[in-house]
C-alpha cells in the first residue's frame, strides 16, 4: 500500500506523515515513510527546483515507492509537486494506494513558512516555487482532502487519514483491541 500525501510547501506533509507513522509503526511494522527532503538529501540534492527537476525527483520517489510497495511494505510517502500526470501514474503502478490532499491556503502556508521560502520569494531572493512561479496542480480525486487551517493539530489531520484508509483504520483498531 502507499498513502501519498501532497499539498503546498508548508501544507503540513511532513508533520503529518510523522504523526501518522509515529501512531502507526507500533501496529505495522512494515511501515516506511519516504519524504521528498530525505529523498532529495539521499541524492545528494543535485537536483534543482526547477517544474523538470521537481518532475525527476518526484520519479525518484516512485520509483523507491514502487519497489517497496512490491516487497509489501505499507509506504507513506510526503511529496510537494502533484502534476496530474504523475497522480495518474501513481493510481496506475501501486497495488493498493491512496492520495491525500492536504489543501492549504497560500496565506496560511506564508504565514507558517517553516523554511523561510515564502520570505526568500517576497525579497527577490528564490525562485521556482510551486504555488507562486510553478503552477500547482491540486489533485483531482484525491482519496481525501483536508483543508488546513490553523484549527488543524497533526494529530487530528492524522486521525481523519487513518480512519479514511481502511487498511490502516483496520490494522490500528484491531491492535488496540489486542492491547
Amino acid at each position: 500500500m502507499v498513502i501519498w500525501i501532497t499539498g503546498i510547501s508548508g501544507a503540513g506533509k511532513s508533520t503529518i506523515c510523522e504523526a501518522i507513522f509515529r501512531i502507526s509503526k507500533p501496529c505495522i511494522p512494515e511501515m516506511v515513510w519516504l519524504d521528498g527532503d530525505a529523498v532529495r538529501e539521499i541524492f545528494d540534492d543535485k537536483l534543482g527546483h526547477t517544474e523538470a527537476d521537481r518532475m525527476r525527483q518526484i520519479k525518484r520517489i516512485q520509483r523507491l515507492a514502487k519497489e517497496l510497495d512490491a516487497q509489501r511494505m505499507v509506504v507513506l510517502v510526503a511529496a510537494l509537486y502533484a502534476h496530474p500526470d504523475l497522480l495518474k501514474w501513481n493510481r496506475e503502478n501501486f497495488q493498493n494506494y491512496a492520495e491525500i490532499y492536504l489543501d492549504a491556503p497560500i496565506e496560511l502556508v506564508q504565514s507558517r513558512d517553516p523554511k523561510g521560502m515564502y520570505e526568500k520569494v517576497r525579497a527577490g531572493e528564490m525562485k521556482h516555487v510551486v504555488g507562486i512561479d510553478i503552477p500547482w496542480n491540486a489533485p483531482q480525486n484525491p482519496t481525501l482532502t483536508v483543508k488546513m487551517t490553523d484549527a488543524e493539530t497533526p494529530l487530528s489531520v492524522s486521525k481523519k487519514i487513518i480512519s479514511a484508509i481502511p487498511c490502516l483504520s483496520t490494522r490500528l483498531a484491531s491492535a488496540m483491541q489486542d492491547a
